[in-house]
């Protein structure tokens, strides 16, 4: 029997294979993840959800595919392999926002099939000898479904008991109250009133409060509660705010106010500081009454989608009513086109580069100052002959004056002072 019937020399040289498949596949990790993520959400509509659990799926399925190419490679036995952590938190958010372990399972069975479709291209490429290819993909897909078979029975446990804990802390009747009244729907103030523990004929701010990924523990919400009774203390109410929780790590609250009562951002922020910085909030506008209610916190939920696109260069307050939210606000829900309109505006001066930001955010104060030079320098303490230079490189950047297309401008520089990445060219 010569060497290429060999089977120890066919299944050696099909395991070494399955070992390069797995370590070529870091350098196209994030593609593939990608690709999976974007495939899921189209395939299954439970999925699709808001931009945090869009991202929350990403991590899933990056740390799984990460995972199970590391065992692959490395020969690490499947039974001693835990669920990623980031596939287990997936779970458990899918849990407390009541969507089907269904969508999650059928999740991991698409993945599953798309995965071992790209490795079995991936081995056409590169294996010419059709024994060793078929050893190999055997190989793969029987790692490929022992690992599934653990792990979606451990995130699927995970889910179960998140969702009895969830189902078990909620309370029904509240939320069913509240999602009425945001939704519109009339109903009797007073009774309303009753359910929530809330005033509604009176003054609101609306905020959004949430605790860093990383730093998620079971005493998360309970400190963001804590956080909204601190803040209302804060600005003098006379009545006690609402907090109703989202998932593990969020949750929505209103503060009672005074009649006249503005809001001080730099008081805001301090109390933030002072309960961690790994806590974030964001704020709507002073709303009055019902409608008030439901305003203030609409807006409260458009500042956090912009904290979140924007989250690498967010700050631990993200007001609605501060300079160029709004106009981020509006570009979030369409980040392809404020893709587009980042590009078309500013030319150069998109780079996502640390120097090149600079340029914009001096810019952005200079057309804030009417276009004064003197005022910009006092603005951002600087030389009144560093700011001319900054905007004269930045227009240069640009390529055109800056009173083309003023109001387009400005809107760019807003989408990325906070949007940030997710609407920059990045360097090549």
């Amino acid at each position: 029997m010569d060497s290429w019937a060999d089977r120890d020399e066919i299944a050696r040289r099909a395991a070494a294979r399955v070992a390069d498949i797995a370590a070529a596949s870091s350098a196209q990790l994030d593609e593939v993840a990608r690709l999976l993520q974007a495939e899921l959400a189209e395939s299954i509509s439970e999925l699709r959800g808001d931009q945090l659990m869009l991202d929350l799926l990403y991590a899933s399925v990056e740390s799984n595919v990460k995972t199970f190419f590391h065992i692959t490679r490395y020969g690490v036995p499947v039974d001693t392999v835990e669920a990623p952590w980031p596939a287990v938190e997936y779970a458990r958010r899918l849990a407390q926002r009541e969507i089907s372990s269904n969508a999650l399972l059928r999740a991991y069975r698409l993945g599953h099939r798309r995965a071992l479709e790209w490795v079995t291209g991936e081995l056409a490429g590169v294996e010419p000898d059709g024994r060793i290819s078929f050893a190999a993909l055997q190989m793969l897909q029987d790692a490929a479904f022992a690992y599934i078979d653990r792990v979606s029975e451990q995130v699927v446990a995970e889910y179960e008991t998140e969702r009895e804990r969830w189902l078990a802390n909620r309370n029904t009747i509240r939320t069913a109250t509240l999602s009425a009244l945001l939704a519109g729907d009339e109903m009797d103030v007073a009774t309303a009133e009753h359910v929530l523990g809330y005033r509604l004929r009176q003054e609101h701010l609306g905020l959004v409060l949430w605790a860093d990924e990383r730093m998620t523990s079971t005493g998360s919400l309970e400190r963001l509660g804590q956080l909204t009774s601190f803040i209302a203390q804060e600005f003098g109410s006379e009545s006690s705010p609402l907090f109703v929780p989202q998932d593990r790590s969020l949750g929505w609250g209103w503060i009672p106010l005074q009649a006249d009562t503005g809001i001080d951002l730099d008081r805001l922020a301090r109390v933030l500081g002072e309960a961690g910085s790994e806590v974030k909030a964001a704020t709507g506008a002073v709303g009055t009454g019902i409608a008030g209610f439901r305003a203030t916190h609409r807006q409260a939920l458009r500042a956090h989608q912009v904290a979140v696109i924007g989250a690498e260069q967010a700050q631990q307050i993200t007001p609605f009513t501060a300079p160029g939210v709004r106009a981020a606000a509006a570009l979030a829900g369409d980040l392809a086109l404020a893709r587009d309109l980042v590009s078309t505006m500013l030319g150069g001066l998109a780079q996502d580069d640390e120097g090149v930001a600079r340029l914009r955010e001096t810019l952005t104060v200079f057309l804030q100052q009417n276009q004064s030079f003197v005022a910009t320098a006092e603005k951002v303490h600087l030389h009144k002959n560093t700011v001319k230079y900054r905007v004269d490189k930045a227009v240069q950047l640009r390529g055109r004056p800056i009173e083309e297309d003023r109001l387009d401008l400005e809107l760019a520089l807003a989408a990325c002072r906070w949007l940030g990445p997710a609407v920059l060219t990045r360097s090549p």
